[in-house]
């Protein structure tokens, strides 16, 4: 009757648990059997029938230190020995399972793991199979068996939870290391890139405690780290003087225009004795100077003449020197000034050198208009970095999040401007610390100005003005943030080094410090100061030692061992779930007064963080890390069978899955719409590849769905797709497994050893459709368990080919998207594999997510113990309307959150 698969481990198993009942309970007609709902039905017909939102659910049980055994006994074991034990039983164990000795004390037995998979299998309509003559379970007898084993399920996860024991002492994982510098040291700069990669768990989440231990390469690499970046955040006493580059078109074109008149001149002597010929080769020149080239070009509206921008890298022959004094632009005047025409998806170099300097902030403004007002679409600017040295090293890489819309008109230019955190560019040109300008390799590097419209029209630009560097106050923030203005006016030096570390160590550990701490790092300064320079450089040394200490690196319960956490740990809990870097000192400060214990200001507090800018990093990291879109990472595409791939359309797919997360996030929509969603949030690049129409820009926002669009929901967005394909062609298998892991959070177990692979040299198999082919493999006795369960959720999407386009055919033949659950239940495309989610699997997709959500909010696996506070927190939000704001709020709220 039951698969059971020993090495499933029992973490997995949770997030089958208290699935809806309704395809076991009498009374209940499944989907395919009646007229078709819409999606808003669905939601709401299979809402209606939540466990989590019944009144007479059995998960309210009176707690107790026994189990039922009676019942078991009784109602129970009499039901499973003749249903089962024919399979499972001391005569045949079908997966090595034998149900008759299952210990039937949930409470304190060893087989709750096998327990769990019997209770998934008979919530799933899996057991017994459809296929097994002479063996029926009745409706009633299902649910007295669930009811049981959901019962004893929850009394045992309860009682255990007070002796479990959490591996939940972890280190920072990478990014939020990095987070956390940026935070303290108001530095934009990404450190993680400097520290080894974190391994990650089969579960996807890399703030796992299960694999965050602190060894000594790590604790070097944050150790140099440190020292780099209070380098980086510290500043001379001197201001730096910055440099200025002022570029008129009008000089930039000149030298184009010194090339065509050169042309003009070697035309008149060629043909100086023939007048027609001289005549002729001027007409040809003429017309080809005023031929608008297809590229970025200049044009001097007063000649009609224009000219293709020439550029290349030998000799820094196209740089423009800066000037150590500020240069005026010069005024526009709309008839004679010669522009720079950018057209969409073009970009114009303008090259600045090897004066850009370290840090700062690059200050570039560009005076420009759109060509032309006709039509809706308004072009829109990008800026880009980028550098050559050689022949075979060169990158150009955008450097801000957004692009600068321009509405201005010819008549009326406007200045836009960007300001770009120079330690953020990377990578930088490396010659130039070793070449002098106008050698080889070329340490020049430039700015690559970018009409990034897909459908506006031309970008005319007049001037360009840089200013490197550029600093709002000085000392910089990030300077004050080491060393405070009130403790660097003091004289006596030791005063002055204490008032410092008093500042810095509590925001660097995330909790008060004592005398006595303080007292250990001044006299560590004590040390190193002989051996310094001067006091800020001895300083620097202590700091870093502060930012290497197990207290900065660290993440988990190191105070009293009782099992609630400190109200600092709390702080640092919530600030690493929804910011993904340490608190701030409004939060610190309402853990150190426990203030942050009281349940309205903790509600208040995530409603604070969820409105910060760092917020952001939230979604970006918890999407990435649910649905494993590092998947996308090692994406590649058959270019010559998909030429319609670029790489616009690849930045665009891993931005999806994030801007509907934050959508759902803001506007606190119910998780379902994760399922199927009547909205799409897409730029104009994805929007073109899904055929939505008058979607204009590169900014992400909410689109309504037409009902017959194919689209909505995460199932259908392009980039999950793709990543589960081979690049070549669909892959079910993969999008299968994904989804029941990532959505479902019900992973299949890992093939067998020495499975057969699908033989493409028979030619019987190689005229098959891939569907076809998966079905033969299925029919092979050592695949047919695992592919039985997995291929009908991946086959269901077979009308979306390997980079998420619609397709009704595949090499001219209809596509099949048809599948059977091993349960009998009959999926018609990707429509009725969300229909089937929102009408029988909504309380797994739900607790699923709120399993996954916990997850990263403790920063370890959830266990068994943990499973009854987790069923709790899904009632919760069922109750509650499913919000995915609700959802972050009702884990935050929650003992499971607030326990170690």
């Amino acid at each position: 009757m039951i698969v059971r698969h020993p090495s499933r481990c029992l973490v997995p198993a949770l997030g089958r648990l208290l699935l809806p009942l309704a395809a076991a309970l009498p009374g209940i007609v499944l989907a395919q059997d009646r007229a078709p709902s819409s999606f808003a039905q669905l939601k709401a017909e299979g809402a209606a029938r939540s466990v989590y939102r019944s009144t007479d659910s059995p998960r309210g049980a009176e707690p107790r230190a026994n189990p039922d055994l009676t019942t078991f006994r009784g109602a129970i074991e009499p039901v499973l020995a003749a249903v089962c034990y024919r399979c499972h039983g001391p005569d045949k164990q079908k997966s090595d399972l034998r149900v008759d000795v299952l210990d039937p004390d949930l409470l304190h037995g060893a087989d709750v793991d096998a327990w769990l998979d019997v209770l998934a299998v008979l919530n799933n309509g899996e057991m017994p199979p459809p296929d097994a003559e002479g063996v029926e379970l009745e409706d009633a007898d299902r649910r007295r068996i669930v009811d049981w084993l959901v019962v004893e399920s929850q009394l045992a996860s309860t009682l255990r939870r007070g002796a479990a024991a959490h591996a939940s002492v972890r280190r920072l994982a990478r990014y939020e290391y990095s987070f956390a510098l940026q935070d303290l040291l108001a530095l934009p700069f990404d450190f993680g890139d400097e520290l080894p990669p974190d391994p990650v768990p089969r579960d996807g989440f890399e703030n796992s405690s299960a694999v965050l231990q602190l060894g000594g390469v790590q604790f070097r690499a944050c150790l140099d780290v440190a020292h780099d970046a209070l380098a980086l955040a510290t500043f001379p006493a001197e201001r730096p003087s910055p440099w200025y580059w002022s570029v008129s078109m009008a000089t930039a074109a000149d030298r184009e225009w010194r090339r065509q008149d050169g042309e003009l001149e070697q035309a008149r002597k060629k043909h100086a004795g023939d007048p027609d010929r001289l005549a002729a080769a001027l007409r040809d020149l003429g017309e080809r100077h005023a031929r608008r080239p297809n590229g970025v070009h200049f044009a001097d509206p007063s000649t009609g003449r224009v000219a293709r921008q020439t550029w290349g890298y030998e000799g820094a022959k196209y740089a423009f020197a800066p000037s150590s004094e500020a240069v005026e632009p010069p005024p526009y005047a709309a008839a004679s000034s010669t522009v720079a025409v950018i057209p969409p998806r073009r970009h114009m170099i303008v090259e600045l050198g090897d004066r850009i300097p370290e840090r700062g902030t690059l200050r570039v403004r560009v005076r420009a208009a759109r060509a032309s007002a006709e039509g809706d679409a308004p072009p829109s600017l990008r800026l880009l970095f980028g550098w050559q040295a050689s022949n075979n090293s060169s990158v150009t890489f955008p450097v801000t999040d957004g692009d600068l819309v321009v509405e201005a008109s010819v008549e009326a230019p406007q200045v836009y401007q960007w300001d770009v955190p120079i330690s953020t560019i990377h990578p930088r040109n490396s010659a130039r610390s070793s070449q002098k300008l106008g050698g080889y390799p070329s340490p020049s590097e430039f700015l690559a100005i970018q009409n990034a419209s897909w459908s506006g029209g031309d970008v005319r630009v007049d001037h360009v003005e840089v200013i490197a560097p550029v600093f709002a106050s000085w000392p910089p923030a990030s300077h004050r943030s080491v060393f405070p203005a009130a403790a660097m006016a003091m004289t006596d030096e030791r005063e002055r080094s204490r008032a410092v570390l008093a500042a810095f160590v509590p925001r660097a550990w995330r909790r008060p410090v004592g005398d006595e701490e303080i007292a250990r790092k001044l006299r560590l300064f004590e040390r190193v100061r002989a051996g310094c320079d001067d006091f800020e450089q001895a300083m620097l040394e202590v700091l870093a030692t502060v930012l290497a200490a197990p207290d900065f690196l660290l993440v988990g319960p190191l105070s009293d061992g009782s099992a609630r956490l400190t109200l600092p740990e709390l702080a640092t809990r919530l600030s690493l779930f929804l910011w993904c870097s340490a608190p701030d000192d409004e939060l610190r400060a309402l853990a150190a007064d426990g203030r942050l214990a009281e349940p309205a200001v903790l509600d208040a507090e995530v409603s604070r963080l969820l409105a910060d800018p760092r917020a952001r990093r939230f979604g970006q990291q918890f999407v990435r890390q649910w649905l494993d879109l590092r998947l996308l990472d090692f994406l590649h595409v058959d270019r010559k069978r998909y030429p319609q791939f670029d790489g616009e359309l690849l930045v665009a797919m891993r931005r999806e899955p994030v801007a509907l997360f934050d959508e759902v996030l803001r506007a606190d929509l119910s998780v379902l719409e994760f399922v199927q969603a009547d909205f799409a949030m897409v730029n104009e690049r994805l929007a073109r590849h899904y055929g939505l129409r008058g979607v204009v820009g590169n900014g992400f926002r909410r689109v309504a769905l037409d009902p017959a669009s194919p689209r909505g929901g995460l199932l259908t967005q392009a980039g999950l797709l793709a990543m589960n394909s081979d690049g070549i062609d669909s892959h079910p298998l993969k999008r299968g497994v994904w989804l029941l892991e990532r959505l479902l959070d019900d992973p299949p177990p890992p093939p067998p050893a020495a499975v057969p692979k699908i033989d493409l040299a028979d030619p019987e198999i190689a005229k098959m459709t891939l569907k076809q082919r998966l079905e033969h493999h299925r029919d092979q006795p050592a695949c047919m368990s695992c592919h039985a369960r997995i291929d009908p959720w991946g086959i269901a999407l077979e009308h979306f080919d390997a980079v998420g386009s619609w397709r009704d055919a595949i090499e001219g033949r209809p596509v099949d998207a048809s599948a059977q659950l091993f349960n009998a239940q009959r999926l018609d495309g990707a429509d009725g594999l969300q229909r089937y989610l929102l009408d029988q699997r909504q309380d797994q997709f739900v607790r699923a997510l709120v399993t996954k959500l916990a997850t990263f909010a403790l920063g370890r696996p959830m266990t068994f113990a943990d499973r009854a506070e987790i069923d709790r927190i899904t009632g919760e939000v069922r109750r509650r309307g499913d919000g995915l704001a609700t959802m972050v709020r009702q884990i935050a709220a929650s003992e499971l959150f607030r326990s170690r």
